[in-house]
């Protein structure tokens, strides 16, 4: 695809980014066969080739209104279209600059930046957002039903293992999930351990910056990318083998650390090797070849895995979840459709409730067809977002398995 871009933008190196990105697209399509905002809506315009060319339009100072700005914020960012498409189009990458370049033009109203401001200010804060669960678990029986589905219950995380083996490795606890689902890091903590590996939660770090990068908040991200590189950097160098993430959504930004980092002489070299370092449980877990597992006891045999996109899409790791339950001993249920995002998609079921709720309910249409007893799956938003809706259990993997040996929880 050709484009001419504008005077004003010859010289910003995100547009150039965004031209050679557009030359490897031939136009063809298949991306909209796999894109599940097209699917619901049927609008060329919510589709990537249709997004594409809005993108093309803004690189070329072409017309562009609120209109372009309402399709662009549909996008799940799931990337399906890139496991689709012939060309090796980078759409992530390509939908990041029209989205900064589209902030730029200033044509976000006011209610809408105020309400990303909001959802930023939430979820971004473990503090905050703790509080706020604790009070709706509080209110739960006062709450509308579709609300009360909303807050996950309290959940004790149980003990986490001290250090005592040679090999180590950094369990970052980010944000949302260390304030709903505490559990999840310290089941993963504990199956390493007894896998032979010491999981140590490094203080100081937080959020890795993919919600703030995905809302058009760039400075803030950015910020909290490199006050993370900043925490991590001393483990790295004193051993530490790998930084490994129990939330899918977040490995697939840390892994994009090197690339969203590479033209800045401070922090490139560091950035790399962090994104060269990360690794999703699964795909750490899966590497361990002497890792034998088996189902905890508490957990039903017959089971629907939900790949999360930022896993699947994002990380190019389909399948890793299912093998690893496989392993230990699982049935797993047939998945019609599993390539389409459920509708969480970070702040997208915040920000597009109607939307998020279809995609959900035909998720969970294909997740429920071969009858599981429960579902499974490697994301935080993913599972919070099905278990407001599922009438199965919706868990994280980690709490499904344990070392084979290892007594049962």
């Amino acid at each position: 695809m050709q484009t001419q871009l504008s005077p004003t933008l010859q010289n910003d190196p995100r547009a150039r980014a965004g031209e050679r990105i557009l030359r490897s697209c031939v136009h063809c399509g298949f991306c909209n066969a796999t894109c599940p905002t097209y699917q619901l809506a049927g609008d060329e315009l919510d589709g990537p080739r249709g997004r594409i060319y809005q993108i093309k339009q803004l690189l070329e100072d072409g017309p562009v209104s609120r209109r372009t700005l309402r399709h662009l914020d549909r996008c799940l960012t799931c990337r399906a279209c890139e496991s689709t498409c012939p060309s090796g189009v980078r759409y992530g990458e390509l939908l990041e600059v029209g989205r900064e370049l589209i902030e730029a033009r200033g044509l976000r109203p006011r209610a809408g930046r105020a309400a990303r401001r909001a959802v930023r200010a939430v979820l971004l804060s473990p503090v905050l957002l703790g509080a706020l669960l604790k009070t709706g678990r509080t209110l739960r029986p006062l709450l509308p039903r579709g609300v009360r589905g909303r807050i996950p219950h309290a959940e004790d995380p149980g003990p986490w293992p001290a250090p005592r083996h040679a090999r180590r490795v950094l369990l970052p606890r980010g944000c949302v999930q260390g304030a709903a689902a505490p559990a999840i890091d310290a089941a993963a903590a504990r199956l390493l351990d007894g896998l032979g590996v010491s999981a140590i939660a490094p203080g100081g770090g937080g959020c890795c910056g993919a919600l703030s990068h995905h809302l058009g908040a760039e400075r803030e991200a950015r910020e909290r990318m490199r006050r993370n590189i900043d925490v991590w950097w001393p483990y790295l160098e004193a051993g530490a083998e790998a930084i490994v993430s129990t939330a899918s959504g977040c490995g697939v930004h840390i892994k994009d650390y090197g690339r969203l980092f590479a033209d800045d002489p401070a922090y490139a070299a560091r950035a790399a090797r962090i994104s060269a370092a990360t690794r999703d449980l699964a795909e750490f877990v899966g590497g361990c070849a002497d890792a034998a597992l088996t189902a905890a006891e508490s957990v039903p045999r017959r089971i629907a895995v939900h790949s999360p996109c930022t896993l699947q899409h994002g990380q190019r790791l389909p399948g890793i979840v299912e093998g690893l339950l496989e392993r230990a001993g699982f049935t797993l249920a047939p998945v019609s459709d599993e390539h389409l995002c459920c509708g969480s998609a970070g702040a997208y079921s915040l920000l597009h409730p109607r939307l998020a709720a279809e995609l959900r309910r035909r998720k969970l249409a294909g997740l429920l067809g071969g009858a599981p007893e429960a579902i499974a799956t490697a994301n935080i938003g993913c599972l919070l977002h099905l278990g407001a809706a599922a009438p199965v259990p919706v868990r994280h993997w980690v709490h499904c398995v344990r070392p084979a040996g290892a007594p049962g929880r």
